[in-house]
């Protein structure tokens, strides 16, 4: 069948893949199509699956005034109204509109306060400041070029007030690009007897096709809006927090989310309140190594000072002498000396700090989320006498409180997978690098087609959704125009290192009583044995990455 015959009014030309133009969506909603949504929405499931989500992240702000930029057929705007909220409706689509205002009027005697506005120029089509902007049912996903999406949010924000909140969700077009397509076709598109399933997808379109219990059809053509991408965004237009929930879930390991929901915060925080706007997943990591337990297991079983995978001559060697030997072999891999100003990202107790301090002279900085172990990580300088070469410094590696272009060399030993928003770490550490910097970093990671769900028990225990994987990091650098990058194989000691924390935590059981609770071994001796099986099955891979600026 052609477009036309599948999509009454609608016109995508004689090549539909080839329309990728943002203006295009408006004539992509005509009448006809409109007149069904709310059959493909289903109001009072929707109602039901979302609950109070969006009401309750308003009103834990004080929000008051809310603008409400991707109306659609009024479902958020008229749930605005019915809860009190000063609602302002706009969208691009006429159509849309008129189909909101009849919607008001149906749903509760409403009179929604309706404005025709195009995000790109919407200042000028609206007026006033707002509290909060709402911009939810996937609508961000209708602009098809990086200039429309950053004017658009660089429009929200200017009609924010200066503590608002930007609202804006999108489909999992991770899932669909990385995996294939699949719906639990609860949260957001409920109706019955319709479906919504992608008909084509590649890195720059999502072509969608609606079908009718009437035999109609219509067709949407969207831009797969990856979500790290938005986030970053978000953040360089200027918000300074961004949380990310998966079908109003903050974590959602489990079960792969259909559409994603950011709520970006414009309020800027002073330097001592940075510690605020730290993402989910990176608080579930301070939190956990700022607790006795960590810090007492760490210091007494994993290596001392090093506390990251160590690379191994023999199945049976000291965990402390593999820990160190994979610093030794990072620093070999990299030019070092006393005039290198050096960035440690993630550096626990700092044993790769002073190594490096003591064997070439460079100042080193270190950059770590947890205060229970910076403590240690200073009173080892002191006791070392490297006080004048060692800094410590509390902080997020998703927000390095250092000016552009600071160091020569920025070194990390398995911190990453702690990241809600690993591009934006990237992001951040190629930001502080100088002109010919190196990035030296290992992360444990997913096999490149490792299955999503042979990494569950692993994620877990993180409370993390993913992993990355080689290939991920590889892209990231690429996109930052790094050179010269090298990815180093050691996935055979990624297993090994955790069968030996393992080895010694039973063996050593007698020398943890009464510094680490029967309830964290337990959990721990389980995440291990979840590591070692990872490792052996393949699903898993470690390594050194090397990169250039």
């Amino acid at each position: 069948m052609s477009s036309t015959e599948c999509s009454p009014g609608q016109d995508f030309g004689n090549d539909p893949l080839e329309v990728r133009a943002t203006d295009h969506y408006t004539a992509e909603y005509v009448t006809s199509f409109v007149e069904k949504w709310d059959e493909l929405i289903d109001w009072k499931r929707r109602y039901e699956s979302e609950g109070s989500f969006f009401i309750d992240q308003l009103r834990s702000r004080g929000v008051r005034k809310v603008l409400d930029v991707a109306t659609g057929t009024g479902f958020h705007s008229v749930r605005l109204l019915e809860e009190g909220f000063e609602t302002v409706s706009a969208d691009g689509s006429p159509q849309m509109l008129a189909k909101a205002f009849a919607n008001g009027l149906s749903h509760g005697g409403h009179i929604l306060r309706v404005v025709h506005a195009d995000w790109r120029w919407l200042n000028r089509d609206v007026h006033g400041e707002y509290d909060a902007i709402v911009c939810l049912g996937n609508s961000f996903t209708h602009l098809f070029s990086e200039r429309d999406r950053r004017k658009a949010l660089a429009e929200f924000y200017a009609m924010l007030k200066h503590d608002g909140v930007l609202i804006l969700d999108q489909r999992n077009y991770d899932a669909i690009l990385d995996d294939g397509f699949a719906s639990k076709h609860t949260f957001y598109y409920c109706g019955e007897d319709v479906s919504a399933e992608p008909e084509h997808v590649d890195e720059g379109l999502a072509r969608f096709r609606y079908r009718f219990s009437d035999g109609s059809e219509y067709h949407l053509n969207m831009f797969p809006l990856r979500k790290d991408y938005v986030r970053r965004l978000m953040r360089e237009v200027g918000f300074q927090k961004v949380d990310t929930y998966g079908d109003f879930q903050q974590t959602y390991a489990d079960d792969r989310p259909d559409f994603y929901i950011h709520v970006a915060e414009k309020h800027y925080r002073p330097d001592e309140e940075l510690a605020d706007m730290y993402s989910s997943a990176v608080h579930t990591a301070r939190d956990y190594y700022n607790s006795a337990d960590a810090d007492n297991f760490y210091a007494t079983i994993w290596g001392g000072e090093d506390i990251h995978v160590g690379t191994y001559d023999d199945a049976a060697e000291d965990i402390a002498t593999a820990s160190r030997r994979t610093v030794s072999t990072m620093a070999e891999l990299v030019d070092v000396g006393p005039g290198t100003r050096v960035l440690d990202v993630g550096a626990g107790f700092g044993g790769a700090a002073r190594y490096l301090a003591r064997t070439f002279g460079c100042r080193v900085t270190c950059l770590n989320l947890s205060e229970i172990e910076n403590q240690r990580n200073r009173r080892l300088n002191r006791q070392q006498g490297l006080d004048d070469l060692v800094d410590v410094v509390d902080g997020s590696f998703e927000d390095l409180p250092f000016e552009d272009r600071s160091f020569g060399l920025v070194w990390s030993q398995d911190a990453f997978l702690h990241s809600g928003d690993r591009a934006r770490v990237l992001d951040e550490a190629s930001r502080v690098l100088k002109p010919g910097g190196v990035l030296v970093f290992t992360d444990p990671m997913s096999a490149d087609d490792a299955a999503p769900d042979a990494l569950a028990p692993i994620l877990r225990r993180l409370h993390l959704e993913s992993m990355a994987s080689p290939r991920y990091y590889t892209s990231q650098l690429d996109r930052l125009g790094m050179t010269s990058v090298e990815f180093h194989d050691r996935t055979p000691d990624l297993a090994r290192h955790y069968r030996r924390v393992l080895e010694e935590t039973e063996r050593r059981g007698p020398d943890l009583r009464g510094l680490v609770s029967d309830e964290y071994l337990t959990r721990m001796k389980a995440g291990l044995r979840h590591w070692v099986d990872g490792g052996l099955a393949g699903h898993l891979t470690w390594g050194i990455f090397v990169a250039r600026v």
